[in-house]
């Protein structure tokens, strides 16, 4: 297939080599110029993937006309916060048979979509069965060092899911598919909330205990506001669910999960951001999933609690005292 990334931080790019491995015709669009032109020279991303060959069937280039061009597929790894902004020059530009998988994990701020509501937003002419997602415990410095790795392809429509499927299948990143895309596109949005906890966790030394504790109790929420919104339950305790979740929450390469140990050793979110090179996607996050599980009347204590933590500088001890004295409740 002709296929164009969008995104060439590491999940771009480290998909933009799997597929072209994988004997697509793959472009691949960076936002600068000047990324796009040292991509091309030295044929690696040493800002994010340093020491990581892109193959030289692989075009790179800052033109986002060239890269969609003609393409079967645009993957979307723009971080949730931009994505829209990036593509929406694209309206009445693409296939009418092309598929958009997009690979970020965020709702949007504001408008509280998910990305494929969004991306229907941004292109009505589209089919909405031509939208999917991929998600799954997937950091790209592993996929890009070829450790076997499992995820998702989720679309409303299984036959598009099952494209994306074996677009995306090589022999050490198996896909499954499935049906439920807002299941599994609430479960890879809300977990990056969950671990930005579990990082202030860790950061307060405050336990393998309470981590578990968090991790089980962040689940039942991620699942609460996904079934809400018409998801499966079962999803959750899949890849793009539970899997996820327990990635996000214990890997040294989790962003969110930094985000999180830093402020549990006293830091202020805007120091820790600064300092960052990647986007961490569970701060934006964080306001949306707040608003969106008030919006649909859902509970979401932790995810409330982190909230207090990163907007309203509550102190993160004193945040898990107020989530340990709740009332008495059943756990099912």
């Amino acid at each position: 297939m002709r296929i164009a990334v969008l995104g060439a931080g590491s999940w771009g790019t480290t998909l933009a080599v799997l597929l072209a491995d994988n004997a697509h015709d793959v472009t691949l669009w960076s936002y600068r110029e000047c990324d796009a032109e040292t991509m091309r020279a030295t044929r690696e991303n040493s800002a994010f993937l340093p020491g990581l060959r892109i193959p030289d069937s692989v075009l790179v280039t800052s033109d986002i006309l060239t890269a969609v061009d003609g393409a079967e597929m645009i993957v979307g790894a723009v971080p949730s916060q931009f994505f829209r902004g990036v593509i929406a020059p694209l309206r009445n530009r693409l296939r009418r048979d092309a598929v958009i998988v997009n690979v970020a994990k965020g709702i949007e701020n504001g408008t509280l979509m998910t990305m494929s509501r969004m991306l229907s937003d941004v292109f009505p002419e589209l089919s909405r069965d031509r939208i999917a997602t991929l998600s799954g415990p997937s950091h790209a410095e592993e996929v890009s060092r070829k450790i076997p790795t499992t995820v998702v392809a989720a679309s409303g429509d299984l036959a598009t899911a099952r494209l994306v499927q074996s677009a995306f299948m090589v022999p050490h990143f198996r896909v499954y598919a499935s049906d439920d895309i807002t299941g599994v596109e609430i479960g890879g949005a809300l977990k990056n909330v969950i671990a930005i906890a579990a990082g202030i966790v860790d950061g307060a030394q405050l336990g393998d205990n309470t981590k578990a504790a968090l991790m089980t109790r962040g689940i039942a929420e991620i699942a609460r506001v996904g079934v809400a919104l018409g998801a499966h339950v079962r999803t959750f305790s899949g890849l793009s669910g539970i899997g996820d979740l327990m990635v996000t929450c214990m890997s040294r390469h989790s962003r969110n999960r930094h985000v999180g140990v830093e402020i549990g050793k006293g830091r202020k979110l805007s120091a820790i951001l600064a300092e960052m090179v990647m986007v961490a996607e569970g701060v934006a996050t964080t306001q949306s999933a707040h608003d969106l599980a008030h919006r649909v009347g859902v509970e979401v204590p932790i995810i409330d609690q982190v909230h207090k933590i990163l907007f309203e500088e509550k102190d993160p001890l004193r945040a898990c005292h107020d989530l340990m004295t709740r009332d008495p409740k059943g756990e099912l």
